[in-house]
């Protein structure tokens, strides 16, 4: 286990910073009710921890026990990965007395359950409980006779959700807001009776200062097979100036629909009605959204009943976006790069490429068919999905952004070389979560994809660059590859380009070994909970 020392290495990689946001503007009933939505959020980290482990929260106590310098650093690198396990070092265990690695299957299985039977038991089941097995909001328990049995998240962790949605009744009480007093009131009732469609409508329709995601969304922790939902919150502040400035992005997302490079079969003539854009500023992040590398942008919600009627939301969190770019991607440019492009670095881009993959999560195949069968990529692609659909809506940004500046939709001076250079060097920072992480994984993939295909180069010293006369055509190549894999359900093909690509090759490892001294992320001091 490790020591004091390189507990202090491990969590240097995590900048401090102080979030900075402006709740001067909020209405007075805003002011209130926000430290009740702060309340709600810490509620879920307590929910995540027990969804990751079954045996974290009882370590938490344990840990909050011990005053010495040493269990301080273990408490401190506890929380930020929201358990015994480092997010950065492939889940590998800091503290003694617990699995080597995180279960593949999280706390949603039972530890000792195999895929197999999981998949054979699914089998036996009738179509409604079938669903609800493959779906976000149920556990996955044994009987006392050993046989698996269905619980529903509301049953599961039926004391804090209920604490949770007293807050959230407490705080919809208290805003003017009538949008955000439907979806805290309807959040609340779906916590109590596990339906999650109602809030999730009224979520895509929430338009105040208070911009607030509460709930079990995203699927990462599930590695065995994707289905199940983590608890997470962002309590947030909308920027409304740069909010209006991207609403021109999201107005032409059918016109690259329509011109994405795959078979015409497989694009979506009609996409949802609603997709909005929001950018704010994180007040509090929580659970899921809130271990290990933090988030900087997310695309939601996953419920493909309300993509398809409702479309999804693209929400950027902007000043943890500013720290990121400050604390990591400054420092590893002026490592990785040529000296002569560190100057087409760009804040700018990569706040657009940002939002530019977030928009690309809602556009190509959702809904799908195989071998007869109405299906979705996640469900067929199962583990690897998460991994395919980041490389996917990366690769997809970029041609997106090609598309729009391409039509003058979107102005820059030199924007393909500040882009695609913004990219390159962010490749190095995504790679560094480690690909045991769905976003690292991703990101290998389409580095090693790109230098494959010449459009990204290395130079003699050990920096890179990027080949402007073939990055467009690799991008175009890579999109259509992703997007038909999701398109067919191709879990065979899906899984052979991972195993080849989505892995960190000599030439890569030397780079980021020259970059052991940087921090990976940040750690938003300001959000503690200690």
């Amino acid at each position: 286990m490790p020591d004091l020392n390189q507990l202090k290495q491990m969590t240097a990689r995590f900048a401090p910073v102080d979030l900075k946001y402006d709740a001067a503007a909020l209405s007075p009933g805003d002011r209130k009710a926000l430290p009740k939505l702060v309340e709600a959020a810490k509620v879920l980290n307590h929910v995540f921890l027990d969804q990751l482990w079954s045996g974290n929260r009882a370590l938490y106590a344990k840990l909050q026990k011990d005053t010495t310098p040493l269990g301080k650093a273990r408490l401190h690198y506890f929380w930020l990965n929201k358990g015994p396990w480092s997010d950065l070092d492939d889940h590998s265990a800091f503290l003694p007395d617990v699995p080597a690695r995180k279960p593949q299957g999280a706390n949603f299985y039972p530890a000792d359950m195999t895929r197999e039977e999981f998949e054979a038991w699914v089998k036996t089941l009738p179509a409604a409980e079938r669903e609800q097995a493959i779906g976000f909001f149920t556990v996955v328990r044994r009987t006392a006779e050993k046989k698996l049995t269905l619980v529903p998240y509301s049953k599961e962790y039926a004391a804090d959700l209920k604490h949770a949605a007293a807050l959230l009744r407490e705080a919809a009480a208290l805003t003017e807001n009538a949008s955000l007093k439907k979806f805290l009131t309807l959040r609340a009732e779906a916590f109590l009776s596990n339906d999650y469609y109602a809030s999730d409508v009224a979520w895509m329709d929430l338009d105040a200062p208070l911009d607030i995601t509460i709930g079990p969304y995203e699927t990462y922790n599930d590695e065995l097979f994707g289905y199940k939902a983590g608890f997470e919150a962002y309590i947030t502040i909308r920027d409304e100036e740069e909010t209006n400035k991207l609403k021109t992005v999201a107005a032409h997302l059918q016109e690259v629909e329509n011109s994405l490079p795959i078979d015409a079969k497989y694009r979506n003539p009609k996409l949802g009605a609603s997709a909005p854009i929001r950018v704010v500023n994180e007040v509090y992040a929580a659970g899921d959204g809130a271990h290990g590398v933090r988030t900087a942008a997310f695309n939601l919600p996953n419920d493909e009943r309300v993509i398809s009627e409702k479309g999804s939301a693209r929400i950027m969190l902007k000043n943890i976006q500013e720290a990121k770019f400050a604390s990591a991607l400054i420092p590893i440019a002026g490592r990785v790069l040529a000296k002569e492009a560190r100057e087409d670095l760009s804040f700018n881009y990569f706040f657009t490429h940002i939002l530019a993959h977030e928009l690309s999560h809602g556009i190509g195949p959702h809904q799908i068919t195989v071998a007869g069968r109405a299906t979705t990529p996640r469900q067929e692609l199962k583990e690897i999905y998460s991994a395919i659909e980041e490389a996917k809506a990366d690769v997809t940004g970029l041609f997106m952004l090609e598309y729009l500046y391409d039509r003058k939709l979107m102005q820059g001076p030199d924007y393909e070389k500040k882009l695609y250079t913004t990219y390159l060097a962010s490749a190095f920072r995504s790679v560094r979560f480690g690909t045991t992480e769905a976003h690292g994984k991703g990101m290998a993939l389409q580095f090693n994809y790109l230098l494959d295909k010449g459009a990204f180069t290395m130079n003699a010293d050990g920096t890179f660059a990027v080949d402007l006369t073939k990055i467009k055509g690799a991008v175009r190549d890579l999109t259509h590859d992703l997007m038909t894999i999701e398109a067919e359900g191709d879990y065979a093909t899906a899984k052979k380009m991972l195993d080849a690509l989505g892995v960190i090759r000599p030439a890569m490892r030397r780079a980021l070994d020259g970059l052991k001294d940087l921090a990976t992320d940040v750690d938003p001091v300001n959000e503690s909970n200690e």
